[in-house]
């Protein structure tokens, strides 16, 4: 009979004392179950305090998606549905997420008093380091948790243990997903630290500063149009409001009763003052990272998009043109979206073995390469497809895609 050796077993997360294995269960639910809600936190910037959400804990050696939003919405009505969607769970389970809303845009925020000066989009952008070096200073993870707006001091005994072994990890780049002004914005944070982004998706992106004609038919606007009915004119098409459909009265109810409409006004105001980014493909001001570009075939900023793809590096930019998506399509198309966000992510090197459904039943699908910005060569390529069968190739970099379904 061979002698029997004696083996030393160590548990992987010791218990507390007197806790048991069952409480230590309910503990690690609890923690999973508070992770699932997201986690607010607010810190403080050279230009104000910035409120932000964390979902999830950091993977290895992944970067954490981050968020922006535009103008008239925070962080849940714009992204709500997109991240909510079905499919869209393969993606947010591999990434930590980080929503963030700008200042006085979050719920519940206090209205600003009189005269003060909300950041430009610059600035903005500026607020995003201070949000990173919160989210990665190590030892604090136990007194954020305290800080918590969603646990209790009663159970912080029992979370604690889960919450700091689940909390080593941190990430040191980010994936920017952003709308409209939020894409401005991560679009200028990119450029000033070009190392800590590793993609952007930029929806609505007008990287330009308006010029006197803009300025001029925005003034004149500003005499007959209210603020929220602007806004809507620059988040939705004019058909959209047309058609004045069960997502528009959504949103119009959203943005004309918001209890923080100053504040979205400031906001608002800093957006139409924005600076230039001056994009030059082949210059030095450019984007370093992979970009995809979306857009909706019929949304108000189709042509400042349509420009940017064209100041970008070809070989690391994707346009997406959405059909029937209107001026959000994050809120109308979040299933399309959702796929090429996938397709996105693996041309970066992530969730190679991702299952692709939506885009591959399309009914048809186009593919055609951004042409040269000098004109002296094109490439084209074209893909159709019928609904029953074949894959929709994501293509080399550097193209246009257009959907429909």
């Amino acid at each position: 009979m061979a002698e029997l050796q004696e083996v030393q077993i160590t548990e992987e997360k010791p218990l507390l004392p007197g806790q048991t294995p069952e409480a230590a269960k309910e503990a690690e639910l609890a923690a999973q179950i508070l992770l699932d809600q997201g986690q607010i936190h607010s810190v403080e910037t050279p230009y104000g305090s910035v409120t932000f959400t964390v979902y999830g804990t950091p993977k290895p050696k992944r970067p954490a998606i981050l968020t922006y939003h535009d103008v008239g919405l925070n962080y849940k009505s714009c992204f709500q549905p997109l991240f909510q969607f079905g499919d869209m769970q393969e993606i947010i389970q591999n990434f930590v997420r980080v929503h963030v809303d700008a200042p006085g845009m979050e719920e519940g925020a206090p209205v600003f008093p009189l005269g003060y000066q909300y950041p430009s989009l610059d600035q903005l952008a500026d607020m995003i380091p201070c949000v990173l070096q919160y989210l990665n200073s190590p030892g604090e993870s136990w007194d954020r948790l305290q800080g918590s707006t969603l646990t209790t001091r009663a159970n912080l005994w029992l979370l604690g243990p889960f919450f700091f072994a689940s909390s080593k990890e941190s990430f040191s780049t980010v994936i920017g997903v952003g709308v409209g002004a939020g894409a401005y914005i991560l679009s200028r944070y990119a450029l000033n630290h070009p190392d800590t982004v590793e993609g952007l998706v930029l929806i609505n992106i007008d990287p330009n500063a308006k010029g006197w004609m803009d300025w001029a038919a925005h003034k004149l606007t500003g005499l007959t149009s209210s603020i929220p009915e602007m806004i809507l004119g620059h988040l939705f098409s004019q058909e959209e409001l047309s058609g004045n459909s069960e997502l528009i009265q959504k949103y119009r109810n959203i943005i004309t009763h918001a209890p923080n409409l100053d504040n979205i006004e400031l906001y608002w105001n800093s957006y139409n003052n924005r600076r230039d980014l001056n994009f030059e493909r082949g210059g030095d001001i450019t984007l370093k990272c992979p970009v995809m570009l979306v857009v909706g075939d019929q949304a108000p900023h189709e042509d400042a998009v349509v420009e940017c793809n064209s100041k970008l590096d070809p070989t690391q930019t994707s346009f997406l043109k959405m059909a029937d998506s209107g001026g959000q399509p994050q809120l109308t198309q979040p299933g399309k979206l959702t796929e090429a966000f996938k397709y996105f992510l693996q041309g970066m090197g992530y969730m190679a073995s991702s299952c692709m459904t939506r885009l591959s039943r399309s009914r048809t699908a186009s593919l055609t390469s951004a042409a040269s910005i000098d004109g002296n060569r094109s490439r084209s390529r074209t893909l159709s497809q019928s609904s029953e069968s074949g894959t929709l190739s994501s293509g080399p970099p550097g193209h246009t895609m257009e959907v429909s379904c």
